[in-house]
């Protein structure tokens, strides 16, 4: 078996820990959301409570619970999109609500994932998301279990392999002129992956332009060579799939 190390990030597993000195009212001045004035006030009311600095600045209704908890994302290195954002699709949960019931059911699948990997003799860590039929969570369950791996500082990459209905450039707002059908079909090259810095070290690529083949390009040799080049930049790579009850390309 591995060392225990191996189911963490490989930055987690080999760095120090590193001191951050980041404050709330310092996050929340910089965002321009309290100004001296206000902050004096807040600290008056901490200190004649005991509250956190971030209750005493609700109970006085200088700033949001929004506002709250961005700051406190900010703090925590945790990247967030905001409740009533509209830069993602509404379906990142993992992001959106980290207490969401949805998103602690998708964390302990991420920590099954991890301590199965981590009996491999090899790399890659690698999955298909799979169902029968439409409309069944495959795209949901892809983005949100990448967003809860890249917040653990791992490189991920989602591949939208889905020509049929492809989502993924919907829900993480990227483009979908160029993806994984010009891969496959000597078009372009890993470059296609596009990131997507408010998740930190996650990329994605999406499906592309619709093929008429979709069977028959992913049953390309292009496929496997590019996974396998992928694996050398990612440390999991996450891959979106058609239903398997209505087409074959989940195959």
């Amino acid at each position: 078996m591995r060392d225990r190390k191996a189911i963490l990030p490989l930055d987690a597993a080999q760095s120090s820990v590193v001191r951050r000195d980041l404050r709330i009212g310092d996050i929340l001045a910089a965002e321009g959301k309290l100004d001296r004035t206000g902050i004096e006030q807040v600290l008056k009311l901490q200190e004649s409570r005991g509250l956190r600095f971030g209750e005493a600045a609700l109970r006085l209704r200088l700033i949001t619970p929004e506002d709250l908890r961005s700051a406190l994302a900010k703090q925590y290195d945790f990247p967030y999109v905001p409740l009533d954002g509209d830069a993602f699709g509404a379906d990142l949960a993992a992001s959106r609500d980290a207490r969401h019931p949805n998103a602690e059911q998708l964390r302990a699948l991420r920590t099954q994932l991890l301590i199965q990997w981590s009996k491999l003799e090899r790399e890659p860590r690698a999955l298909a998301i799979a169902s029968p039929g439409s409309f069944e969570g495959r795209s949901y369950v892809t983005a949100n279990l990448a967003v809860l791996f890249a917040q653990l500082g791992m490189r991920t990459l989602i591949i939208d392999a889905d020509f049929r209905a492809p989502r993924q450039f919907e829900i993480f707002n990227v483009p979908d002129r160029v993806g994984l059908s010009a891969v496959l079909s000597g078009r372009a090259g890993h470059e296609a992956a596009l990131p997507v810095p408010a998740f930190g070290p996650l990329a994605v690529l999406p499906a592309g332009a619709r093929p008429p083949n979709p069977q028959e390009l992913l049953l390309r040799p292009a496929l496997a060579t590019f996974l396998e080049l992928a694996h050398h930049e990612h440390d999991v790579i996450l891959i979106d799939t058609p239903p398997a009850r209505e087409n074959a390309d989940a195959q």
